[in-house]
């Protein structure tokens, strides 16, 4: 398999898992109007990407219509959070949101990683030069930079106050 491959699919099952997050974050903060909201656009982009990743996958002959390689963080996160309700152990509601904002601004991070290399790969050498990677990577990058801004905004307004507070 092909290094484009290979970060294809690990950027497939990042979009995923990110989209998983996300939507999990705009639940779990749906008293939030903003973070509910903005969450949910966020993640529907997220799903957009996978699937486009998905389709461009063919032509490398990748199948990226599965279940992720690797589980999802977001289950883990999940999984975390029930155990620590049954322990009797939830966060502050603010602390668990900054909790959410530094995984899903790390999970972007780690994406947009991805579509760094995989678009400075699509520009390479004029004669290898891939239209449609660099096509999809021109479309999809810039909104996985919003997704990060957001979250380090956020985390830079809300952390102040809420690591000062306790």
């Amino acid at each position: 398999m092909s290094g484009i491959a290979l970060t294809l699919r690990a950027l497939h099952d990042g979009e995923r898992g990110l989209e998983q997050d996300l939507v999990a974050a705009a639940e779990r903060h749906r008293a939030d109007h903003e973070i509910h909201h903005v969450a949910t656009d966020l993640a529907r982009w997220s799903r957009e990407h996978s699937t486009r990743l998905a389709e461009l996958g063919r032509h490398y002959d990748l199948d990226l219509s599965g279940p992720p390689d690797d589980p999802s963080l977001g289950a883990l996160a999940a999984l975390r959070e029930k155990a620590a309700e049954a322990l009797g152990r939830r966060p502050e509601p603010g602390l668990l949101l900054l909790h959410d904002l530094r995984d899903l601004h790390l999970a972007a991070t780690r994406n947009s990683l991805c579509w760094e290399m995989l678009a400075q790969a699509a520009q390479a050498a004029q004669a290898t030069r891939d239209e449609r990677l660099l096509e999809l990577t021109t479309f999809c990058h810039p909104r996985t930079l919003r997704q990060i801004r957001w979250t380090h905004t956020l985390i830079k307004e809300l952390a102040p106050q809420l690591l000062t507070s306790l």
